[in-house]
């Protein structure tokens, strides 16, 4: 049986959303986490005049969702990149704008499941958790070589880790007497350092500070920072760029980018709006949509998901 995670999360939603950004025949959607392309394959269903770009990091990926897109044919284009490349991956393909982009940030349900991978807490694996597995830090280089101040930075911002500074100290005492190689000897430390009456509440004691090494491994924040402006100016008017976010950082990039775009930024006491003040995007969304029930009951992920949308109305340079 599938599991409940390998559900795209608000999927119906964000289909919708999409969806009337995509009527012309040639329209085409930028899936910036391509992942086992659920989204995609939701999208060239319902938009039978649109095809998809799929974007991913991961060969693996790519090669997989390649296989379940097969049928559509010459609709689905997949790409290795990484998704803050998103007007160079357009430009190659000779595309001027898109007319539509999608973001579902985070760990993909198929990084999960390969246990080699190191992503998910629940087995012992090597610590590695690189989306693109041929290159890069992996989380065990992190461990055995940052000072235990930018250690406790990362579980901090990234992880939200109230005992991070207590977590880094341990990690590096503990990579004295052997250096870090596995998962599983650092969820004992988890549960060694993080007091019994707070391991009680807020999930798996291990799921902040994986959540942590996993961003700082793949420089997942810094990429949002430049993908989410590509891809505003990557859409065409009456293109939509539609996100969702799992982490309290991406979500405040989202909002902050997306405001910076839809904010009528002329005097408060301007009588009419000259055309050319105008916002070049609306929002489509009334700030950020959540999941609800049933789904928050079938489908763990959904629990902290931030949707939000905006679309372009009209011509204008962004900053």
């Amino acid at each position: 049986m599938t599991s409940p995670r390998h559900v795209p999360v608000l999927l119906d939603r964000v289909v919708a959303l999409l969806a009337p950004s995509l009527e012309q025949p040639g329209s085409v959607l930028v899936d910036c986490t391509l992942g086992l392309g659920g989204h995609s394959e939701a999208v060239l269903s319902a938009c039978p005049n649109a095809r998809v770009i799929g974007i991913d990091r991961d060969p693996n990926a790519l090669r997989m969702a390649g296989e379940r897109l097969a049928p559509f044919g010459d609709r689905f284009t997949g790409v290795h990149a990484v998704y803050d490349e998103i007007l160079d991956v357009i430009a190659d393909l000779g595309l001027p704008s898109v007319q539509g982009v999608l973001f579902d940030l985070g760990v993909s349900s198929m990084q999960l499941d390969v246990r080699e991978r190191g992503f998910a807490y629940a087995e012992d694996a090597p610590l590695d958790m690189r989306m693109n597995d041929g290159t890069g830090m992996t989380a065990a280089d992190i461990l055995n070589t940052y000072p235990v101040e930018e250690i406790a930075r990362i579980l901090q911002w990234y992880g939200e880790e109230k005992f991070a500074r207590k977590i880094a100290r341990a990690i590096v005492a503990e990579r004295e007497k052997e250096p870090w190689t596995r998962s599983g000897r650092l969820v004992e430390l988890l549960y060694a350092e993080i007091p019994a009456p707070a391991r009680r509440t807020g999930g798996h004691p291990a799921k902040r500070t994986f959540q942590a090494l996993r961003i700082e491994v793949n420089d997942e924040i810094d990429v949002l920072r430049r993908a989410i402006p590509a891809s505003l100016k990557a859409v065409a008017v009456g293109g939509r760029v539609v996100v969702e976010s799992y982490h309290s950082l991406e979500d405040r990039l989202v909002k902050q980018a997306f405001t910076a775009v839809t904010r009528l930024d002329v005097p408060h006491d301007m009588p009419v709006v000259p055309a050319d003040r105008q916002p070049v995007f609306v929002n489509r969304t009334r700030g950020a949509e959540k999941a609800v029930e049933p789904e928050l009951t079938e489908n763990p992920r959904a629990a902290s998901v931030r949707l939000r949308a905006v679309e372009r109305v009209r011509e204008g340079a962004l900053s």
